[in-house]
């Protein structure tokens, strides 16, 4: 079996156990038409990833069955149009101001759970914590320093099909940036807008960025 074959085949027991719920080794070997050891073999690189898990089904007859179940983590492997709900109750609200009030109290959010980690750091620590925040929610972060304070770049924007169409998303992430940084922030390339990717240029105390 090739590997483009055993990425199908571990698709189709992700899409299984999807569907059908947990299974053990021999239903799954029935349903696939292929040997209870090569299962085992793709449900060990599935369980190595994290992507299931097993547990001991105590059967009213005969020996106690490993039954696996997709872990939270295989939740990310399937789609979601989470933006498309977000969209349409944005577009249900007619009034202008009340998204931006929407926008603006998601940004107060962000900073009232935030703030207290950038408390007592330099500038530049918390450039490097704004990098660590925005990379664990996806945005793919890189930073740098310049000679009039940092650049900091987002290759990734998670929530972009919403900034396509609602500046305010953008503006209250810039608005956020100032207040956990302290110091006036500068968006000069916005992924939302058609860039490669979002740029934020930080001045330092004092200067221009």
């Amino acid at each position: 079996m090739n590997m483009e074959q055993e990425s199908s085949t571990r698709k189709t027991i992700v899409k299984m156990l999807k569907t059908s719920g947990p299974l053990g080794v021999s239903d799954m070997a029935k349903r696939l038409a292929i040997t209870e050891m090569a299962v085992r073999r793709h449900l060990n690189t599935l369980e190595r990833d994290g992507y299931i898990d097993s547990h001991i089904v105590r059967q009213s007859m005969g020996r106690p069955m490993h039954v696996y179940r997709l872990t939270e983590a295989a939740e990310d492997l399937f789609p979601k149009n989470y933006h498309m709900l977000a969209l349409d109750l944005l577009g249900e609200m007619d009034d202008e101001q009340a998204v931006g009030k929407l926008f603006g109290k998601r940004k107060e959010r962000l900073l009232q759970k935030h703030e207290a980690s950038m408390e007592g750091r330099t500038l530049e620590e918390r450039v490097e914590k704004l990098a660590e925040i925005q990379n664990a929610n996806g945005y793919m972060v890189d930073w740098e320093p310049t000679e009039n304070g940092f650049i900091l770049q987002e290759f990734n924007c998670p929530i972009s099909q919403v900034a396509n169409q609602y500046d305010e998303a953008c503006e209250c992430e810039k608005q956020l940036f100032e207040d956990l940084l302290g110091t006036k922030v500068e968006r000069t390339e916005c992924l939302a807008k058609g860039g490669g990717k979002c740029v934020y240029r930080i001045a330092a105390p004092g200067k221009r960025g």
